[in-house]
């Protein structure tokens, strides 16, 4: 398959609806309380995709998969309670998400990789992510992809793994 990973607009937000939707259920299924809040939703993605954040992950055209990335713009990352491997440029990432009939692909990991090629590309040398504490494969995927566990990080409310990668 030709896998690409691509600005959203807002044409896309039903199938990535949809895709989070599927993740929600997962992450409530394997006992996690990530994204039981009612966030994210066709809000936050229409934000996303507004504000230039959002991206899909496209296997042959047809899209399978969502992120938002940004750069140097998580508020809450200044207030770790750790420390982060650097403290320059980085490129965050959130609401990760592959499409159902797409998991167990390894496409997660295929997402982060377009997001190294894309921060090289801006001559960033760090990623990083956060995840719920009971995300395990969240944390697993971090972990098989070089990320170093920082500290912990809150958002509404929450406590949340704080993972950085940097990049050679």
């Amino acid at each position: 398959m030709n896998y690409n990973l691509k600005k959203a607009d807002v044409t896309d937000i039903p199938e990535i609806w949809t895709i989070l939707q599927h993740a929600i259920t997962r992450r409530k299924k394997d006992g996690s309380n990530q994204w039981q809040d009612g966030y994210p939703n066709p809000e936050v993605i229409k934000k996303d995709i507004e504000k230039g954040y959002g991206y899909v992950l496209t296997a042959d055209e047809k899209t399978i998969g969502y992120c938002a990335i940004l750069i140097n713009d998580e508020p809450e990352y200044e207030k770790i309670e750790g420390k982060w491997l650097t403290n320059s440029d980085f490129v965050v990432f959130h609401r990760v998400a592959i499409a159902e009939n797409f998991l167990g692909n390894n496409l997660s990991k295929k997402i982060i990789e377009f997001i190294e090629y894309f921060a090289r590309t801006m001559n960033i040398k760090s990623l990083k992510a956060d995840t719920n504490h009971d995300n395990f494969a969240m944390m697993k995927i971090f972990e098989k992809s070089g990320f170093t566990f920082c500290g912990t990080v809150y958002f509404r409310g929450s406590p949340r793994r704080a993972y950085e990668k940097v990049l050679q």
